[in-house]
């Protein structure tokens, strides 16, 4: 099987080439990404290390999206994955997380080619989060999409629907696996990476960080998975994609790796050992959300897997990479 990985030198896509390589998935692994984020040259490098090909398109750009090789499975990671980015740079955010989309989907069709998509939770209703007041609810693919939830979430929401009417129309096979919180090595310490590799830079370099919205005492409560159980869930995918597909499921840590911000200070402190100063700023974005905690039933059923890192492995795992990289790093993280 011939894969292609779009936003193959991401946090996501870089991890998931690596792994398919090193565990011989696919008969061959390429990569699709523009390089625009400075990280993702690090990544190329450990791409051209294991021999995978990166094809430096921008995916927005149908053109040369259609002139790529054949492929019989395309793994569409390529997002503009932070959410206040759609505020500031709507045009953006559109063209790589939709009309990205739509240029898979015509490769898809032209190639007769399956596809995994990853979207996100934040197809959920930012009105309907507000109201469960961090009430241990867990979140399933039927909890409520209606209502703002992002230019980001739109994006992906409509993506999602865009495939399935090609795959009405063309008989695409297709995954779509709405991804909660991901966190592990090769994640960089930036705001728009996520707030945990965020946290533990922070605390790494002794940096000031802030509770920011809700009060601005760090209630906000989000589950994390670990990038290695993500590839793990990706690869059994990809291996039953005949028997189980035109499916949508809910992917994250789920209540045990539930965490508050407060919390996640407490863990840093311990895995650090440092202690840094925590300002409190109460004024909340509109697309902040104070609660979201995933619900794996779906997912656990159809393919067995469960995820296995604890949220504190996660921790671990990222402060490791980090320390053993921190000179390297500092490079790409201001």
């Amino acid at each position: 099987m011939k894969i292609l990985i779009t936003g193959g030198c991401g946090f996501v896509g870089s991890n998931l080439a690596i792994f398919f390589k090193n565990n011989k998935i696919g008969t061959l692994i390429n990569s699709l990404d523009n390089l625009s984020r400075g990280g993702s040259r690090l990544n190329l490098q450990r791409l051209k290390k294991k021999k995978i090909k990166n094809f430096k398109i921008d995916i927005a750009n149908n053109k040369l999206v259609k002139r790529l090789p054949r492929y019989d499975l395309i793994i569409d990671c390529c997002a503009e994955a932070a959410v206040e980015t759609s505020k500031k740079d709507i045009n953006k955010v559109f063209n790589t997380n939709l009309v990205g989309t739509l240029n898979v989907l015509k490769k898809c069709t032209k190639d007769k080619s399956k596809l995994i998509f990853l979207s996100s939770s934040r197809v959920y209703s930012i009105d309907e989060l507000h109201k469960l007041k961090n009430n241990n609810k867990t979140i399933n693919e039927k909890f409520s999409t209606a209502g703002p939830k992002s230019v980001y979430g739109f994006c992906k929401y409509s993506s999602e629907h865009l495939i399935r009417e090609f795959s009405f129309l063309y008989k695409i096979k297709y995954i779509v696996n709405r991804f909660g919180v991901i966190s592990g090595p090769w994640q960089f310490g930036k705001q728009d990476q996520g707030f945990v590799s965020l946290w533990v830079w922070k605390h790494l370099n002794k940096k000031k960080l802030n509770y920011i919205g809700f009060g601005g005492n760090g209630s906000q409560i989000r589950d994390v998975i670990h990038i290695d159980d993500v590839c793990e869930l990706i690869a059994l995918q990809v291996k039953k994609i005949n028997k189980n597909f035109n499916l949508l499921v809910n992917v994250g840590g789920g209540k045990k790796n539930a965490t508050s911000l407060k919390n996640l200070t407490t863990l840093c402190q311990q895995v650090t050992s440092n202690h840094i100063k925590i300002g409190s700023k109460k004024s909340t974005s509109e697309y902040d959300i104070p609660y979201y905690v995933t619900d794996n039933s779906k997912v656990k059923k159809i393919y067995k897997w469960r995820n296995r890192k604890s949220f504190l492995n996660i921790l671990q795992d990222v402060y490791k990479w980090m320390l053993d990289n921190q000179k390297e790093l500092k490079k790409y993280i201001k």
